[in-house]
C-alpha cells in the first residue's frame, strides 16, 4: 500500500456511498409504500417458485428484513468496505462486491436445492407408503417449529393409521411444507458483506478490531476465521433459523478465490 490513509466519516468513497443510499431507499420504500409488494418482486425466490425472476439474483442484495438487519449490514459495509475501496479503487471494489454477492447466491441456491430435493424424496416416500412413522420423521426433519395442529395430527395418525381423512391431512401438510420452502424468499446484502469482511481480514490480517459483544480487541484475521467457522457450524447443524448461513460462507469463499486470482495476475495487495 502506498499513499493510503483510512477515510474519515466525511470521506465515504462513491461506491460505498451509493450502495448505502440504495439499500436505505429500498428499505424505506418496502416499509412505507402501500399497495406494492416489493419483496415479491425484488427478493430472491427459489428458481422453481412461481415468484422467481432472474433479476432477483441481484435485487435481493438490496432488500432487508428489518431495521436491525439493515443497520448491521450497512455498518459493516461502511466500516470495512470504505477501506477496501480506498485500496482497490471503485471499479475493482464494485466487481468484488457483486462477485461475492453472486457467489453467496450460488452456494445458497445449491444448498437449497439439496434440501428441497430431499424433501421431495421424503414426500414421495410418504405418498407411496403412507405411515405415521414417515410423517413424523418428515415433520421432525423439515419443520423446525411445528404448530399444535401438526403435533396433534401426528398423534391422531398413530391412533388411527388407516383413517383416510387423517392420511389426507398428513399428505396436505407435507405438500404445504414443501411449497412453503420453495416459496420462501431470501433477502439481504449479508453474503457480499461477509465477502467484504473476508477481504479486510486478508489485506489487513493484524489490524485490531473492537468487538461489540463482548467489548474486547481481536485481530482481523481471527475475526474472519471465527466468523467462517461459526457460519459453517450453524449451517451444518441446521438450527432452524431463517438465516442463510451458507450464503455468508459463499460470499467468503468466492471472495477468497477472487483475491487469490487477482494476486496471480501480478497485483499485490499485501
Amino acid at each position: 500500500m502506498q499513499g493510503y490513509r483510512t477515510p474519515g466519516f466525511g470521506g465515504t468513497p462513491p461506491v460505498i456511498k451509493n450502495l448505502l443510499i440504495i439499500n436505505v431507499l429500498l428499505f424505506l420504500a418496502t416499509e412505507l409504500v402501500t399497495g406494492l409488494n416489493l419483496v415479491e418482486y425484488l427478493a430472491l425466490y427459489y428458481p422453481e417458485s412461481s415468484f422467481f425472476r432472474p433479476h432477483q439474483l441481484i435485487t435481493h442484495m438490496f432488500m432487508h428484513g428489518g431495521l436491525t438487519h439493515l443497520f448491521f449490514n450497512m455498518f459493516a459495509l461502511w466500516m470495512f468496505g470504505r477501506v477496501l475501496e480506498g485500496v482497490w479503487g471503485s471499479k475493482r471494489f464494485l466487481i468484488y462486491y457483486f462477485v461475492t454477492g453472486l457467489g453467496a447466491v450460488a452456494l445458497h441456491l445449491f444448498v437449497n436445492y439439496l434440501s428441497i430435493e430431499d424433501m421431495k424424496a421424503a414426500a414421495l416416500a410418504f405418498q407411496n407408503t403412507p405411515s405415521p412413522e414417515i410423517f413424523q420423521a418428515f415433520v421432525k426433519d423439515h419443520l423446525s417449529n411445528p404448530s399444535n395442529y401438526v403435533l396433534d395430527l401426528v398423534n391422531s395418525y398413530y391412533d388411527a393409521p388407516e383413517n383416510g381423512r387423517v392420511v389426507a391431512e398428513a399428505s396436505g401438510v407435507i405438500q404445504k411444507i414443501v411449497g412453503m420452502n420453495i416459496d420462501t424468499p431470501t433477502i439481504g446484502a449479508s453474503g457480499a458483506v461477509f465477502g467484504v469482511l473476508l477481504a479486510f481480514g486478508m489485506l489487513f490480517p493484524n489490524t485490531e478490531l473492537m468487538l461489540l459483544f463482548p467489548p474486547i480487541p481481536i485481530k482481523a484475521k481471527w475475526l474472519v476465521i471465527g466468523y467462517g467457522a461459526l457460519e459453517l457450524f450453524l449451517g451444518i447443524s441446521n438450527t432452524g433459523s431463517n438465516i442463510a448461513h451458507f450464503a455468508h460462507l459463499g460470499g467468503m469463499i468466492f471472495g477468497f478465490i477472487l483475491i487469490k486470482y487477482w494476486n496471480t495476475k501480478g497485483k499485490t495487495f499485501f
